[in-house]
């Protein structure tokens, strides 16, 4: 396999993940705004500024008041916004078109249907009254993708790099998501006595997971900050946690560089040692500094995708 195709492969599956977890984000924060217990989490500005830090776009002027249509456009369908559903979509199916020869019939049309579906739906309807029904098909069609990709191709080198790709980006998007609802648990503080600790923000990061029945049925107690983190990172049994998404991207980069000897200078080592940091925390530790801690994780997720593409796609 050519580097530049396994390369387009990886981030195939990068951006059919980060289409998911955006419009999941953007469904999830504008519908549970409507019975959220607590003045601020109502607040239509509050969802979307914090739509806007999801996708790495913050409006730092806190006088200004953001429209709502513009935002939803930016997010959803802008071909100028770099973060926008519609330019995911489009780069997973150039990535697609790229790699055609090694991809299944059945994955490449579910693909070029999903992509056809985000480019020619109606800007009207979706910044009007669109939002749900966008979102939804969106999220859906990604697990479509997914099964597609389980489902239809060989569980070689080709599966191995799309489902690195996946993963990383799912790890990268949890803890973004993350520090968006960290963010927002702080701003809500003090709305009807509402506490950093129990804030209903917390409820609507495990929903945005898609985490929340689980968790419930784990810790069997209502979200607070300890168990949320400590569900959506530590929790190795959780499949959209960052502890799960180090665990598969470890397996995968395996089948590809299956080599036993030690290597320090491996995209293998630093994934193991990043896992091996995680494995072995107290979620206390993280909730003294939770700032620090999503940066640490974004940093090391960061390193870990440059090391797969200097090790594996550049040649």
């Amino acid at each position: 396999m050519l580097a530049r195709v396994a390369n387009n492969l990886f981030w195939m599956g990068r951006y059919i993940e980060r289409s998911e977890h955006i419009a999941r984000y953007m469904n999830v924060n504008y519908f549970s705004s409507l019975d959220a217990p607590n003045l601020a989490s109502q607040d239509r500005q509050f969802v979307l500024r914090s739509m806007l830090f999801m996708v790495g776009a913050p409006e730092t002027n806190d006088e200004k008041r953001v429209d709502e249509e513009s935002v939803l456009y930016s997010i959803g369908l802008d071909p100028e916004f770099p973060s926008s559903i519609l330019n995911n979509v489009k780069m997973a199916r150039e990535n697609a078109n790229s790699a055609r020869d090694l991809i299944s019939t059945e994955l490449y049309e579910s693909i070029n249907k999903f992509y056809h579906y985000v480019v020619t739906y109606p800007k009207e309807v979706f910044v009007k009254n669109g939002l749900h029904d966008f979102t939804v098909n969106v999220t859906e069609m990604s697990a479509i993708l997914r099964g597609k990709i389980r489902g239809t191709l060989l569980h070689d080198a080709v599966y191995a790099i799309i489902l690195m790709g996946v993963n990383i980006e799912r790890a990268t998007q949890i803890t973004r998501m993350i520090n968006a609802k960290y963010n927002d648990a702080l701003k809500a503080q003090g709305s009807y006595e509402s506490k950093f600790s129990k804030s209903f923000e917390w409820t609507t990061l495990l929903k945005c997971a898609e985490s929340y029945d689980m968790m419930r049925r784990y810790y069997k107690k209502t979200p607070t900050s300890i168990s949320t983190l400590e569900f959506l990172i530590l929790n190795p049994n959780c499949p959209r946690s960052v502890m799960n998404s180090l665990n598969q991207v470890y397996k995968h980069v395996k089948i590809i560089n299956p080599e036993r000897r030690y290597n320090k200078e491996s995209t293998a080592f630093l994934i193991g040692r990043v896992r091996a940091e995680y494995e072995f925390k107290y979620i206390e530790e993280i909730e003294q500094d939770i700032k620090s801690f999503i940066d640490n994780i974004l940093r090391s997720l960061t390193e870990i995708s440059n090391k797969v593409e200097e090790e594996f796609f550049e040649y």
